[in-house]
């Protein structure tokens, strides 16, 4: 591997992470990717001060005149538009915990929808890479007071969206784990009990299953939903715990097929969002590193 070639490999995973914060999918965030290569394989070495500055400018600038495509398209989506769930091993530092639980999270990508395309990628590169104020300008082509303010405000944006204590993760993975053992058991009376009286469910068919077309709200409804679901393949029902997204979540098989990656938001004690991916294109990758049962 020659040296311009090691010097992408080196930080492709750096590229990618930021790719697939801002476009909340793991299959452009790869496109993103390998045009960057292209780009980087004929670009003028003598002009490029620092590898690095250069790679996350093309890769940010690419993100965001995608993002903005993407926007309109999802105007269009069928139903309600979820990011697509990416599998992460399970963190092995500290630091690696609070990074993935604070910037990956299923509910974190969907907050980042609010923020213009500008504003997303100025506040990642910020909060989320820690990037100083002069990379953060160099990226996305604008003046440092400029970069402070966007960040300013997708600070205040997120804010009161953003959840005010971080929940363990092994607390997050047993109380999962407990509920999916409630779930096993069809016990509707223990599967109400996980769940907040306020909680909220939502899911993303993509028009090629079939969804809710809005989202549910409630937890005595929401725990009505998945009993259905087991009153409805009696024995046929069952879940995987796996990571998706730095935190642990469910897989959920019917008769053998994986039919959705569910990612839940919670307060340590209770459940108080869902997330239920089924649509088909963004279940792909997922289906093919864990199969069927």
């Amino acid at each position: 591997m020659d040296a311009d070639a090691l010097a992408f490999d080196q930080l492709r995973s750096r590229l990618q992470k930021i790719a697939y914060r801002m476009l909340g999918s793991v299959a452009e965030a790869e496109d993103i990717v390998q045009d960057v290569w292209l780009r980087w394989h004929s670009a003028d070495r003598t002009s490029i001060d620092n590898a690095e500055a250069w790679l996350v400018s093309v890769t940010t600038r690419m993100s965001i005149d995608r993002l903005r495509a993407a926007k309109v398209e999802r105007e269009h989506y069928a139903g309600i538009w979820l990011p697509e769930p990416e599998i992460t091993d399970s963190p092995v530092t500290p630091e690696e915990v609070t990074e993935r639980a604070d910037d990956v999270s299923v509910a974190f990508l969907m907050l980042l929808e609010r923020l213009t395309p500008e504003a997303r990628a100025a506040f990642l590169l910020r909060e989320v890479f820690d990037a100083d104020y002069d990379e953060v300008a160099d990226a996305i082509g604008k003046t440092q007071a400029a970069c402070r303010q966007l960040v300013s405000r997708a600070k205040a944006q997120l804010r009161d969206e953003r959840p005010r204590r971080a929940v363990p993760r092994e607390t997050h993975r047993q109380l999962l784990q407990s509920f999916a053992q409630a779930l096993e058991r069809a016990d509707f009376h223990a599967i109400s009990a996980f769940l907040a009286e306020d909680a909220i469910l939502i899911g993303d068919g993509g028009g090629k299953v079939t969804s809710l077309p809005k989202p549910v709200v409630g937890g005595r409804r929401i725990a009505q939903l998945f009993y259905a679901a087991l009153r409805r393949y009696p024995g046929g029902v069952h879940i995987r715990l796996v990571t998706l997204n730095g935190r642990p979540a469910f897989l959920r098989y019917i008769e053998g097929q994986l039919e959705s990656a569910q990612s839940f938001e919670t307060d340590g004690e209770r459940i108080v969002e869902i997330h239920v991916q089924r649509n088909p294109d963004k279940l792909a990758r997922i289906a093919a590193a864990y199969g069927a049962l």
